[in-house]
């Protein structure tokens, strides 16, 4: 399909959270809620770039409905304050997009391994803390989209070493930080299915998108000739950021869109082009890694969800 930012149904009067909506996927996807109707509420580490996206945003959509608000993935103090901050606002779609790519090893607030601590973690918490205020139940269709990455593709889920604390590839623990995101997407729509709710759980990936993701990590690691080579390949074989977040804006505004679904750009090894329904990886239909991840996220989160165990099947 050639969809695009143009085919964006009519937003008005629906709310919108998003994660890292300051840069990258988050601020293309929200500038293009706003143009076309949207409330979004800007959820953002660092509230000072937040406010500067939501000025550029103004400035070229005046009349854009924004809210930002703080949201640090990497602390579950953070996350609940946001929660408590929205109280029983009524939300229509959550885009869990904040992320840090291929770091060195740190650790966040809690104790938890950075990138599945962010990445997957901090979006499990907020995705239950937030879970009501979609009502599920209601007859208005509400969405959860959860931004995983191609990488998840050479992910693997180790329970024996989960904080990658006895060895370290920041690659590797990006890609299981991808993994669990796409797990998590199809082990919450099992859920929402066997509870017999309306909305849904989706995943996406940006394919390869010209961001400042990629220089996370050569940054905090000091590395001028990675740093470069970042943006040599962003120049050169990187599709744009407005681009890469079409399958994030396909999920949360498409009526056609999928529950338990995968989506990317169709093009050149799903790296860019327009969105389109994917199959993701093997391991990520492994629907008893996807329950035990299930239960150890809500055990180090502490948070639950009140639905069901799962008995519906995503399939590819």
């Amino acid at each position: 399909m050639d969809w695009t930012a143009d085919d964006i149904s009519d937003q008005e009067g629906r709310r919108i959270v998003v994660t890292g909506a300051n840069s990258g996927i988050g601020l293309e996807a929200t500038r293009e809620l706003a143009r076309n109707g949207a409330t979004v509420i800007m959820a953002c580490r660092s509230v000072d770039r937040g406010e500067e996206a939501a000025n550029d945003i103004c400035a070229d959509i005046p009349d854009a409905d924004l809210r930002v608000e703080a949201c640090d993935l990497g602390s579950l103090e953070s996350i609940h304050a946001f929660a408590d901050r929205l109280g029983d606002t009524d939300l229509d779609v959550l885009i869990n997009n904040a992320g840090v790519m291929a770091i060195p090893r740190s650790e966040t607030a809690d104790g938890f391994e950075a990138q599945f601590g962010v990445n997957h973690l901090g979006h499990f918490a907020l995705t239950g803390l937030l879970l009501e205020n979609f009502h599920p139940h209601d007859a208005s269709e509400s969405r959860i989209v959860t931004v995983s990455s191609g990488v998840h593709e050479r992910g693997e889920i180790d329970f024996g070493d989960l904080q990658h604390e006895q060895s370290y590839d920041p690659w590797d623990a990006y890609a299981q930080s991808k993994l669990a995101n796409v797990l998590f997407a199809y082990e919450l729509e099992r859920r929402l299915l066997t509870a017999a709710a309306t909305a849904k759980s989706i995943a996406v990936h940006p394919g390869y998108a010209n961001t400042q993701l990629q220089f996370r990590g050569p940054e905090q690691r000091g590395s001028r000739l990675w740093k470069t080579a970042m943006w040599m390949m962003n120049t050169v074989l990187a599709q744009p950021a407005a681009m890469g977040a079409l399958p994030t804006l396909y999920a949360a505004t498409a009526p056609e869109a999928e529950g338990g679904a995968y989506y990317g750009p169709g093009g050149v090894m799903n790296m860019r082009g327009t969105p389109e329904r994917q199959a993701s990886s093997d391991r990520s239909y492994d629907e008893g890694t996807a329950r035990r991840l299930w239960a150890v996220s809500s055990d180090l989160t502490g948070v639950t969800y009140d639905l069901p165990e799962p008995k519906a099947e995503v399939s590819a």
